[in-house]
This record gives C-alpha cells, structure tokens and sequence, in this order.
C-alpha cells in the first residue's frame, strides 16, 4: 500500500474571505413625519413562511421605519415615512409577496393596538393567571375565533 499526500504541512490552511453585503442600510430621516399603519392580512398559512416573508418585504420598503406581521392575529403594523410610503405601496407589497395574500381594513393609527390574544381555554397572553371573572372580560375583548365562538354560547 502506498500513500501520496500533496503537502508536507500538518496545519490546517485558514483563509479570510470578505463577504460584502447586498443589502443597504437604510437611512432614517430624522425630520420626516412618521406614520403608523395597521391592517389585517387574510391567506397567510403559517408564521416562517408567510408573516416572516412579508414582514421582510415590508421592512425591505424605502421609508418603512418598522414593520411586523403577527401571523396568530393576522395583523400587520408598520411605522412608515409619509412622504416615501403610502397605503397603496403597503398593500402592493403584501400582495406581491404572494397571490394569495390579500390586505383588509387599511386605516393609520396613533398607536399600534395590542390586540389580546388568547387560547381556546384564554390560558395564554391576556387570561394568564387571572380570575374567571378577568377571563371573562378578556374574552369579551379578544379577537380570536375560538373567543367569539364563546361569546355566543353565553
């Protein structure tokens, strides 16, 4: 049996690659007037796939300060340039994202809405920990199917 080798060095070759990156940062401008923007968007089937892709677009849009879509609510809420972003270039964007996404209920906000979300049995976010009488008044304020669906068996 004969071995070969190519190099008589026993270490390990490191080398240094730069990687540039493609993607610019955006630059904020401190004198714009900023705007908040929340609506729902309809066709999404999960959070990775769907919310996350769209929040990247969104985030992605010249002017756009923050952008987050919450797949459980169906809820997206963007702080955006006046001058550089409209309603219509929001939803452009949803909808390029994917054909099957669709937006609903478009309107600025002074603040962004924490939307309550809870679970079938209201143990999570809002109903944590809370009395039955405090589970009651979050149901009455959750947005969630499976609350409005208890809402009309009482």
């Amino acid at each position: 049996m004969v071995i070969v080798s190519c190099k008589n060095e026993n270490q390990p070759e490191v080398k240094t690659v730069a990687i540039e990156s493609t993607e610019a940062v955006q630059e904020l401008d401190k004198n714009a007037t900023y705007a908040k923007a929340e609506f729902n968007i309809e066709g999404m089937t999960c959070e990775v796939g769907c919310a996350k892709t769209i929040e990247k677009k969104l985030a992605k849009l010249e002017g756009v300060k923050s952008a987050k879509v919450d797949f459980e609510s169906e809820m997206a809420m963007v702080e955006f340039d006046e001058a550089k972003v409209t309603m219509t270039s929001l939803d452009e964007t949803v909808k390029k994202a994917g054909e099957i996404y669709t937006t609903k209920n478009m309107k600025t906000v002074e603040s962004f809405s924490a939307k309550k979300v809870c679970d079938e049995n209201c143990t999570k976010d809002c109903c944590k920990d809370k009395t039955a009488a405090e589970k009651k008044a979050c149901s009455d304020d959750c947005q969630k199917a499976c609350c409005a669906e208890k809402k009309s068996k009482s």
